[in-house]
Protein backbone atom coordinates (compact mmCIF):
# COMPACT_ATOMS: atom_id res chain seq x y z
CA UNK A 1 0.00 0.00 0.00
CA UNK A 2 1.32 2.97 -1.19
CA UNK A 3 2.65 5.67 1.94
CA UNK A 4 1.84 9.28 1.91
CA UNK A 5 3.79 11.91 3.45
CA UNK A 6 1.46 15.02 4.50
CA UNK A 7 1.38 17.65 6.58
CA UNK A 8 -1.33 18.19 9.54
CA UNK A 9 -2.25 21.50 10.31
CA UNK A 10 -5.06 20.91 12.47
CA UNK A 11 -2.25 20.46 15.10
CA UNK A 12 -1.77 23.83 15.61
CA UNK A 13 -4.84 24.07 17.99
CA UNK A 14 -4.94 21.05 20.32
CA UNK A 15 -1.06 22.00 21.83
CA UNK A 16 -2.63 21.34 24.94
CA UNK A 17 -4.56 17.86 24.29
CA UNK A 18 -7.70 16.77 25.05
CA UNK A 19 -8.70 16.86 28.55
CA UNK A 20 -7.34 13.68 30.56
CA UNK A 21 -10.52 14.25 33.61
CA UNK A 22 -12.50 13.43 30.52
CA UNK A 23 -10.99 10.61 28.69
CA UNK A 24 -12.88 7.35 30.00
CA UNK A 25 -10.86 5.52 26.84
CA UNK A 26 -7.67 5.56 28.86
CA UNK A 27 -8.91 2.42 30.66
CA UNK A 28 -10.99 1.50 27.68
CA UNK A 29 -9.50 -2.03 26.15
CA UNK A 30 -6.64 -1.67 23.84
CA UNK A 31 -8.14 -0.85 20.25
CA UNK A 32 -6.75 -2.13 16.48
CA UNK A 33 -8.24 0.54 14.16
CA UNK A 34 -7.35 -0.84 10.79
CA UNK A 35 -6.08 2.50 9.30
CA UNK A 36 -2.93 4.13 11.14
CA UNK A 37 -1.81 7.36 11.43
CA UNK A 38 2.16 7.18 12.01
CA UNK A 39 3.86 10.12 12.97
CA UNK A 40 7.20 11.59 12.15
CA UNK A 41 8.93 14.59 13.61
CA UNK A 42 10.13 15.38 10.31
CA UNK A 43 14.49 15.07 11.16
CA UNK A 44 16.02 11.97 9.03
CA UNK A 45 15.92 9.61 11.55
CA UNK A 46 12.24 9.91 12.83
CA UNK A 47 11.28 9.55 8.74
CA UNK A 48 12.95 6.35 8.45
CA UNK A 49 12.03 4.85 11.49
CA UNK A 50 8.14 6.14 11.13
CA UNK A 51 8.37 5.00 7.15
CA UNK A 52 9.71 1.26 8.41
CA UNK A 53 7.02 1.29 11.10
CA UNK A 54 4.40 2.10 8.00
CA UNK A 55 6.02 -0.39 5.74
CA UNK A 56 5.92 -3.16 8.98
CA UNK A 57 2.26 -2.85 9.92
CA UNK A 58 1.12 -2.51 6.02
CA UNK A 59 2.59 -5.87 5.82
CA UNK A 60 0.74 -7.01 8.91
CA UNK A 61 -2.49 -5.69 6.67
CA UNK A 62 -3.09 -2.58 8.08
CA UNK A 63 -3.57 0.49 5.91
CA UNK A 64 -1.09 3.63 7.15
CA UNK A 65 -0.12 6.60 5.94
CA UNK A 66 3.09 9.06 7.33
CA UNK A 67 2.57 12.64 8.70
CA UNK A 68 5.09 14.66 9.36
CA UNK A 69 4.57 17.04 11.96
CA UNK A 70 8.09 19.23 13.04
CA UNK A 71 7.73 18.86 16.62
CA UNK A 72 6.86 16.96 20.02
CA UNK A 73 4.68 19.43 21.37
CA UNK A 74 2.39 19.41 18.10
CA UNK A 75 3.10 15.74 18.03
CA UNK A 76 2.71 14.29 21.01
CA UNK A 77 -1.50 15.82 21.94
CA UNK A 78 -2.01 14.68 18.60
CA UNK A 79 -1.26 11.27 19.58
CA UNK A 80 -3.06 11.49 22.65
CA UNK A 81 -6.35 12.66 20.53
CA UNK A 82 -5.88 9.62 18.20
CA UNK A 83 -5.34 11.88 15.16
CA UNK A 84 -1.73 9.89 15.44
CA UNK A 85 -1.34 6.21 16.03
CA UNK A 86 2.26 5.46 16.23
CA UNK A 87 5.44 7.29 16.55
CA UNK A 88 8.77 6.48 17.25
CA UNK A 89 10.44 8.21 20.04
CA UNK A 90 13.45 7.96 22.56
CA UNK A 91 13.03 6.61 25.95
CA UNK A 92 14.66 9.10 28.12
CA UNK A 93 14.06 12.30 26.29
CA UNK A 94 10.62 11.38 26.49
CA UNK A 95 10.40 10.61 29.82
CA UNK A 96 11.46 13.33 30.60
CA UNK A 97 9.59 16.01 28.36
CA UNK A 98 6.40 14.07 29.76
CA UNK A 99 7.35 14.65 33.34
CA UNK A 100 8.02 18.18 32.51
CA UNK A 101 4.54 18.57 30.72
CA UNK A 102 3.05 17.13 33.90
CA UNK A 103 4.88 18.60 36.61
CA UNK A 104 6.14 21.39 34.95
CA UNK A 105 9.47 22.32 33.92
CA UNK A 106 11.76 22.72 36.95
CA UNK A 107 10.68 19.07 37.96
CA UNK A 108 13.73 16.75 38.63
CA UNK A 109 14.44 14.53 35.60
CA UNK A 110 12.77 11.13 35.66
CA UNK A 111 15.11 9.70 33.29
CA UNK A 112 18.42 7.72 33.75
CA UNK A 113 21.31 6.03 32.35
CA UNK A 114 19.13 2.54 33.40
CA UNK A 115 17.18 1.46 30.89
CA UNK A 116 14.75 0.20 33.05
CA UNK A 117 14.46 2.89 35.60
CA UNK A 118 13.77 5.00 32.56
CA UNK A 119 11.18 3.02 31.19
CA UNK A 120 9.15 2.34 34.35
CA UNK A 121 8.75 6.00 34.85
CA UNK A 122 8.13 6.49 30.86
CA UNK A 123 4.80 4.45 31.14
CA UNK A 124 4.19 5.68 34.03
CA UNK A 125 3.71 9.21 32.66
CA UNK A 126 2.33 8.00 29.36
CA UNK A 127 -0.10 5.43 30.52
CA UNK A 128 -2.48 8.30 32.48
CA UNK A 129 -2.38 9.94 28.48
CA UNK A 130 -3.60 6.91 26.89
CA UNK A 131 -0.66 6.17 25.41
CA UNK A 132 1.34 2.43 25.17
CA UNK A 133 4.90 2.66 25.07
CA UNK A 134 6.27 -0.41 23.18
CA UNK A 135 9.62 -2.55 24.47
CA UNK A 136 12.66 -1.13 22.97
CA UNK A 137 15.00 -2.54 20.98
CA UNK A 138 18.98 -2.40 20.52
CA UNK A 139 18.99 1.06 18.82
CA UNK A 140 20.43 4.34 20.92
CA UNK A 141 20.04 7.53 19.47
CA UNK A 142 21.97 9.56 22.53
CA UNK A 143 25.09 11.93 23.11
CA UNK A 144 28.42 11.03 22.45
CA UNK A 145 31.45 12.26 22.07
CA UNK A 146 34.32 11.67 18.83
CA UNK A 147 38.18 12.60 19.09
CA UNK A 148 40.18 12.67 15.80
CA UNK A 149 41.15 9.20 14.93
CA UNK A 150 45.05 10.43 14.84
CA UNK A 151 44.34 11.85 18.85
CA UNK A 152 42.99 8.60 19.67
CA UNK A 153 45.84 6.90 18.44
CA UNK A 154 48.24 9.16 19.82
CA UNK A 155 47.46 8.98 23.43
CA UNK A 156 45.72 5.46 23.18
CA UNK A 157 42.19 6.25 23.86
CA UNK A 158 39.17 3.85 23.49
CA UNK A 159 36.78 5.34 26.65
CA UNK A 160 35.88 8.50 28.07
CA UNK A 161 37.61 7.22 31.23
CA UNK A 162 41.38 6.93 29.28
CA UNK A 163 40.53 10.14 28.65
CA UNK A 164 40.14 11.26 32.04
CA UNK A 165 42.95 9.39 33.02
CA UNK A 166 44.94 10.84 30.26
CA UNK A 167 44.97 14.42 32.29
CA UNK A 168 44.94 16.41 28.54
CA UNK A 169 43.36 20.20 27.87
CA UNK A 170 40.18 19.51 25.92
CA UNK A 171 38.28 21.67 24.28
CA UNK A 172 34.90 21.13 23.65
CA UNK A 173 33.22 21.74 20.57
CA UNK A 174 29.47 22.04 21.69
CA UNK A 175 26.41 23.95 21.91
CA UNK A 176 26.64 26.81 24.36
CA UNK A 177 24.49 25.12 26.78
CA UNK A 178 26.95 22.40 27.38
CA UNK A 179 28.32 24.60 30.22
CA UNK A 180 25.67 23.57 32.33
CA UNK A 181 23.81 20.77 31.10
CA UNK A 182 24.70 17.51 33.46
CA UNK A 183 25.14 15.12 30.79
CA UNK A 184 27.98 17.56 29.12
CA UNK A 185 30.95 19.76 30.45
CA UNK A 186 29.98 19.02 34.32
CA UNK A 187 29.09 15.48 33.89
CA UNK A 188 32.21 14.56 31.50
CA UNK A 189 34.54 16.47 34.50
CA UNK A 190 32.86 14.82 37.63
CA UNK A 191 32.07 11.41 36.30
CA UNK A 192 35.33 11.27 34.29
CA UNK A 193 37.94 13.92 35.56
CA UNK A 194 37.93 15.31 32.11
CA UNK A 195 40.11 18.54 32.10
CA UNK A 196 37.50 20.42 29.38
CA UNK A 197 39.18 24.02 29.40
CA UNK A 198 36.70 25.66 26.69
CA UNK A 199 33.44 25.23 25.39
CA UNK A 200 33.85 26.33 21.52
CA UNK A 201 29.95 26.74 20.98
CA UNK A 202 29.74 25.62 17.62
CA UNK A 203 26.65 23.23 18.25
CA UNK A 204 25.82 19.61 18.34
CA UNK A 205 27.65 17.17 15.67
CA UNK A 206 27.51 20.43 13.10
CA UNK A 207 29.77 20.44 10.53
CA UNK A 208 32.01 23.49 11.49
CA UNK A 209 31.97 21.66 15.37
CA UNK A 210 33.42 18.79 13.15
CA UNK A 211 36.04 20.91 11.55
CA UNK A 212 37.39 22.14 14.25
CA UNK A 213 38.20 18.76 15.82
CA UNK A 214 39.16 17.49 12.12
CA UNK A 215 41.79 20.23 11.91
CA UNK A 216 42.79 20.51 15.88
CA UNK A 217 41.21 23.67 16.99
CA UNK A 218 39.18 21.33 19.69
CA UNK A 219 39.87 18.09 20.30
CA UNK A 220 36.67 16.51 21.54
CA UNK A 221 33.02 17.13 19.67
CA UNK A 222 29.38 16.43 21.24
CA UNK A 223 27.41 14.85 18.74
CA UNK A 224 24.98 11.68 18.44
CA UNK A 225 25.34 8.08 18.24
CA UNK A 226 23.89 7.77 15.23
CA UNK A 227 26.20 10.29 13.79
CA UNK A 228 26.85 9.08 9.96
CA UNK A 229 29.26 11.37 9.02
CA UNK A 230 32.48 10.55 11.28
CA UNK A 231 34.50 8.89 9.12
CA UNK A 232 33.88 12.00 6.44
CA UNK A 233 35.90 14.07 9.02
CA UNK A 234 38.54 11.18 10.47
CA UNK A 235 36.87 11.01 13.86
CA UNK A 236 35.51 8.29 16.01
CA UNK A 237 33.16 7.73 19.03
CA UNK A 238 34.59 7.25 22.58
CA UNK A 239 33.00 4.66 24.44
CA UNK A 240 30.93 6.11 27.39
CA UNK A 241 32.30 3.28 29.58
CA UNK A 242 29.95 5.29 32.87
CA UNK A 243 27.25 5.84 31.47
CA UNK A 244 26.86 9.22 31.54
CA UNK A 245 24.42 9.63 28.98
CA UNK A 246 20.64 8.43 29.79
CA UNK A 247 18.93 5.53 28.06
CA UNK A 248 17.34 7.20 24.95
CA UNK A 249 16.47 3.88 23.41
CA UNK A 250 14.45 3.91 20.06
CA UNK A 251 10.98 2.39 20.92
CA UNK A 252 7.33 3.38 19.33
CA UNK A 253 4.78 4.86 21.55
CA UNK A 254 1.10 4.43 19.99
CA UNK A 255 -2.18 5.95 20.89
CA UNK A 256 -4.03 3.08 23.54
CA UNK A 257 -7.35 2.70 22.25
CA UNK A 258 -6.59 3.17 18.32
CA UNK A 259 -3.58 1.05 18.72
CA UNK A 260 -2.83 -0.39 21.78
CA UNK A 261 -3.75 -4.17 20.98
CA UNK A 262 -1.57 -7.20 20.56
CA UNK A 263 -1.28 -7.29 16.33
CA UNK A 264 0.60 -3.99 15.83
CA UNK A 265 2.80 -4.23 18.66
CA UNK A 266 3.75 -7.85 17.25
CA UNK A 267 4.58 -6.19 14.00
CA UNK A 268 6.79 -3.31 15.30
CA UNK A 269 8.60 -5.51 17.64
CA UNK A 270 9.82 -7.31 14.57
CA UNK A 271 12.09 -4.32 14.08
CA UNK A 272 13.41 -4.86 17.68
CA UNK A 273 15.11 -7.64 16.57
CA UNK A 274 17.74 -6.16 14.02
CA UNK A 275 17.67 -2.93 14.31
CA UNK A 276 21.06 -1.90 15.87
CA UNK A 277 22.26 1.73 16.72
CA UNK A 278 25.33 1.09 13.82
CA UNK A 279 22.50 0.13 11.36
CA UNK A 280 20.66 3.34 12.18
CA UNK A 281 23.63 5.87 11.58
CA UNK A 282 24.12 3.96 8.36
CA UNK A 283 20.71 4.62 7.14
CA UNK A 284 21.06 7.89 8.24
CA UNK A 285 24.10 7.96 5.67
CA UNK A 286 22.31 6.53 3.19
CA UNK A 287 19.53 9.68 2.98
CA UNK A 288 22.01 12.49 4.26
CA UNK A 289 24.91 11.67 2.19
CA UNK A 290 23.34 9.37 -0.65
CA UNK A 291 20.27 11.55 -1.01
CA UNK A 292 18.29 8.11 -1.21
CA UNK A 293 14.57 8.87 -0.27
CA UNK A 294 13.69 8.06 3.46
CA UNK A 295 10.94 5.16 2.24
CA UNK A 296 13.14 3.55 -0.26
CA UNK A 297 15.77 3.66 2.14
CA UNK A 298 13.43 1.95 4.63
CA UNK A 299 11.72 -1.06 2.31
CA UNK A 300 15.54 -2.09 0.90
CA UNK A 301 16.71 -2.08 4.65
CA UNK A 302 13.60 -4.43 6.00
CA UNK A 303 13.78 -6.54 2.65
CA UNK A 304 17.70 -7.21 3.32
CA UNK A 305 16.93 -8.20 7.02
CA UNK A 306 14.12 -10.58 5.89
CA UNK A 307 10.91 -8.74 7.65
CA UNK A 308 9.32 -8.07 4.24
CA UNK A 309 9.39 -9.59 1.09
CA UNK A 310 11.62 -8.65 -2.03
CA UNK A 311 11.11 -7.54 -4.85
Amino acid sequence: MALGVVALPVLAGCATGPSLETRSRITASPGDSRDLAIGSAGFTESELLAQMYAALLDHAGYRTHVLTVGNRELYEPALEAGQIDVVPEYAATFADWLNAKAHGSKAPPVASPDLGVTLRALRRLAGPRGLTVLPPGRAVDQNAFAVSAAYARKHHLKTLGDLGRAKLPVRLAAGEECVQRPFCAPGLRKAYGINVTVIDPKGVGTTPAKQAVQNGQDQMVLTTSTDATLDQFGLVLLTDDKKLQNADYVLPVVNRSRAGSARPAAALNRLNKVLTTTDLAHLNEQVDSWRRLPADVARHYLQEKGLLPKG
